[in-house]
């Protein structure tokens, strides 16, 4: 664990109408959340996008031809370079808001819980087994605890 403020630069960008969105300052706290505590440094790029931009994004780097919540792309630097590039978290709106309604979640809630969850994969956590499932979903139950909201994966 790494102790002591983050300096954390999130650009977050819409590639749709910014009506009913978060804004970028909920973007970055919930950002800094999953980072506070595990690196110190971080640059992170946002992308609120539309069901159209995200199908084909998922499509060419995942080759599911469907528009997901969140695709998480970390950083890929050269051996040698030493930047704090984190990665880039493309989130789309449509996808966010049908699960919310149907999960019968608070929007923002679950825009909190996809940043955190985007972030996590970032920093290189991820749920491929029932193992690092358990764990990934146990840390984005604390911090989001931490931030005053309910667990997002409680069938209540």
């Amino acid at each position: 664990m790494t102790r002591g403020p983050i300096q954390l630069d999130v650009s977050v960008s819409y590639g749709l109408p910014r009506l009913g969105l978060p804004a970028a300052v909920s973007f970055k706290r919930w950002a800094a959340a999953a980072c506070a505590g595990r690196i110190r440094k971080a640059d992170l790029a946002i992308r609120l996008v539309d069901t159209k931009e995200g199908r084909s994004l998922n499509r060419h780097y995942r080759g599911k031809d469907y528009a997901t919540n969140v695709l998480s792309f970390p950083a890929e630097l050269p051996e040698g370079v030493t930047l704090p590039l984190l990665g880039d978290l493309v989130i789309c709106a449509p996808v966010v808001a049908r699960e919310a309604r149907e999960q019968g979640k608070l929007l923002a809630a679950h825009y909190a819980h996809l940043t955190i969850h985007g972030v996590l994969h970032l920093l290189g956590l991820d749920h491929e087994d029932d193992r690092e499932a358990e764990a990934m979903e146990l840390l984005e139950r604390q911090i989001l605890a931490g931030m005053g909201i309910d667990d997002p994966y409680s069938e209540d």
